[in-house]
């Protein structure tokens, strides 16, 4: 058997909703899929788009299978296999989050000919694959309903050194706002409920465009700028930690003077492995699912191609 080079890219979702308000695994039910062709019991996901990121890939998929929308949290990782096809193996890498069901109604269709809504333990004896079966238990044994904060860095605002006037004032350049509407894309897709900004010009300019989008206003924080960061970095800390409700969003915008060392402090201080020296790209967006004021997990999302 022949192996090939390029991976297989696929992203979907474990989906779940309450009737009660419970987020309890005992209250809620995930939405399993029958699939014909295949004659097996799955977790919703599928193949990416040619230039597809995953979470988008991954929404489309669960939207396709399900008939349902679904709000993004917590990342539940990848799950990695060989897929055989005319003799050629290939690697598939699949990547999953938690998504809370947020309207729709299921259809059958050719791909997907049944949807059962079941409780947790009751969904994993029907699933076929026990990569599914192990993507349902990383669910199962995380908090289900979570905060997420969205921790972006500013987007391109041109050379420091050249520009004359006060720091706080330097503001986006043309790839900079090109960068700021295409980040709309991807936090859009969150349900964001609040938006925050360090206090100076290119950060507020960098989540303008989803403010103008979604509809909710900025708030100008000192504290986690670069100039009101040192000396106060408990407040910020109790700011990233507080803000917002769960099962919704925050999005916060700051800078590569504040961005790594809260990154280490949070993760420090709940025993949330951080993989060597945070990565801070400029327009690059860490998401960060808390459990009360407690951060149970987080990933990266590089900067938006614009």
């Amino acid at each position: 058997m022949e192996k090939g080079k390029s991976k297989i890219r696929a992203a979907g979702g474990v989906v779940w909703r309450s009737s009660n308000g419970s987020s309890d695994p005992a209250d809620i039910e995930v939405a399993v899929i029958h699939r014909p062709r295949y004659d097996d019991w799955s977790i919703p996901k599928g193949k990416l788009a040619p230039g597809e990121s995953a979470l988008e890939g991954a929404l489309r998929e669960v939207y396709e299978e399900t008939g349902y929308r679904a709000w993004p949290s917590r990342a539940l990782g990848d799950v990695h296999y060989l897929k055989v096809t005319d003799g050629i193996a290939r690697e598939k890498v699949v990547t999953y989050w938690a998504m809370r069901a947020s309207g729709g109604m299921f259809t059958p269709n050719r791909e997907v000919d049944e949807l059962r809504w079941m409780r947790p333990d009751a969904a994993r004896s029907v699933l076929t694959r026990s990569s599914d079966q192990d993507i349902l238990d990383r669910f199962v044994d995380g908090p289900v309903l979570t905060r997420t904060v969205l921790l972006v860095r500013h987007a391109s605002a041109g050379n420091p050194a050249k520009w004359r006037g006060e720091d706080r004032l330097r503001p986006l350049d043309e790839r900079g706002h090109d960068q700021a509407e295409e980040l709309v894309r991807l936090l859009s897709r969150f349900d964001v409920r609040g938006i925050f900004s360090a206090d100076n010009l290119r950060c507020a300019q960098t989540v303008q465009p989803l403010s103008d989008s979604i509809g909710l206003p900025i708030s100008e924080q000192k504290q986690i700028s670069a100039s009101g960061f040192v000396g106060h970095e408990r407040e910020a800390l109790e700011l990233v930690r507080d803000l917002g409700e769960d099962g919704e969003a925050i999005v916060i915008c700051s800078q590569r003077e504040v961005i790594p060392e809260l990154l280490k402090r949070l993760t420090g201080g709940d025993g949330v492995a951080l993989d060597g020296e945070p990565k801070v790209k400029k327009a690059s967006v860490w998401s960060l699912s808390f459990h009360g004021p407690k951060l149970v997990g987080l990933e990266l999302f590089g900067p938006p191609k614009a």
